[in-house]
């Protein structure tokens, strides 16, 4: 299960960096804000990977503490942190030879998603046997109807 974990984590933080980076330049091309001096493309790729594994890390914790339900929790969970941790980007202080500090929130606050939307969107190649077991256990399923009964394969 770790591996898996360990996997899905690397996949997401690499999905986020190149995400992230490729908005940071269409950001930077469509608004003439530079913001390299805060947010550079290594510090992209640092943060979205760090942050990833921090998230597969959290998520081995929850699945192993809470079983069955740990999926939901961990869900509610990334959903939450990702919303208040918009806050940050908000509220920096930047320096004040930055050009255009109000752009700024207009560039990271989107990036604060990109982890938690890379986590949920490869999450089913990760759970393709737990699917592949549903199908198989459903494939013998008996559908009623009003006016008669039919057998699925």
């Amino acid at each position: 299960m770790f591996k898996k974990i360990f996997f899905h984590a690397l996949v997401a933080g690499v999905l986020t960096a190149l995400a992230a980076t490729i908005y940071n330049r269409i950001y930077f091309f469509a608004t003439e804000a530079d913001f390299s001096k805060i947010i550079n493309i290594s510090s992209i790729i640092s943060l979205s990977v760090l942050i990833c594994f921090l998230i597969g890390i959290i998520y081995y914790g929850m699945m192993r503490l809470f079983k069955r339900k740990g999926q939901i929790i961990f869900n509610f969970f990334l959903s939450i942190i990702s919303f208040c941790a918009v806050m940050y980007p908000i509220s920096v202080s930047l320096p004040l030879d930055i050009k255009y500090p109000e752009l700024f929130p207009g560039l990271a606050v989107p990036m604060v998603f990109f982890p938690a939307m890379a986590w949920y969107t490869i999450k089913p190649i990760f759970n393709a046997s737990e699917i592949t077991k549903f199908e198989k256990g459903r494939s013998n399923a008996v559908l009623e109807t009003a006016e008669s009964t039919y057998f699925i394969e």
